[in-house]
C-alpha cells in the first residue's frame, strides 16, 4: 500500500493529519468532550471533504465553461438521528448567482454527484488496521 499521510499526537485531544508536501490538517475535540476546540474535530473534516468535494467539481465545472463562480455559496445540511446516533441524511445546496446561464442549472448538479469522496462512500473501501 502506498502512504497517503501521517498522523501526529501534539498532545491533549489534537490529532493532526500530515501529507506528504508538508500540508497539516488539525483536528481536536471540542471543549465539551475535552478538548480545547481549537480546531475541527475530526468527523467535521469528514463532512467538509464532503462539501468541498462537491464544491471543487463546481468550479471545474464553471471554469471549463468560462462560468464566473462569484456569488455562489454551497452548503451542507443533514439529517442526525440520536437514537442510531448517526446522520441518516446529507443535504447539499448549491445557492447561483442570477446570472448563471438557466441551462447548466442541472448540469452542474450532474457535476457535484461526480464527486469522488462522495463515491468512496457509496462504494465503501475495505480497511485493514494493523499495529508494529
Amino acid at each position: 500500500m502506498n502512504e497517503i499521510l501521517q498522523i501526529r499526537f501534539p498532545g491533549g485531544k489534537k490529532v493532526d493529519a500530515v501529507f506528504p508536501d508538508q500540508t497539516v490538517v488539525l483536528s481536536d475535540q471540542a471543549r465539551s468532550d475535552g478538548g480545547e476546540g481549537s480546531a475541527p474535530q475530526p468527523f467535521q473534516l469528514f463532512l467538509a471533504s464532503i462539501a468541498t468535494c462537491a464544491g471543487i467539481y463546481v468550479v471545474n465545472f464553471c471554469e471549463t465553461r468560462k462560468i464566473p463562480t462569484d456569488g455562489m455559496s454551497l452548503t451542507m445540511s443533514g439529517h442526525y438521528d440520536s437514537e442510531k446516533k448517526r446522520f441518516l441524511k446529507w443535504g447539499l445546496h448549491l445557492t447561483l448567482p442570477e446570472s448563471f446561464p438557466e441551462k447548466y442549472r442541472k448540469s452542474v448538479i450532474r457535476a457535484m454527484d461526480l464527486c469522488a469522496v462522495k463515491k468512496h462512500i457509496l462504494n465503501s473501501p475495505e480497511f485493514e488496521i494493523t499495529t508494529e
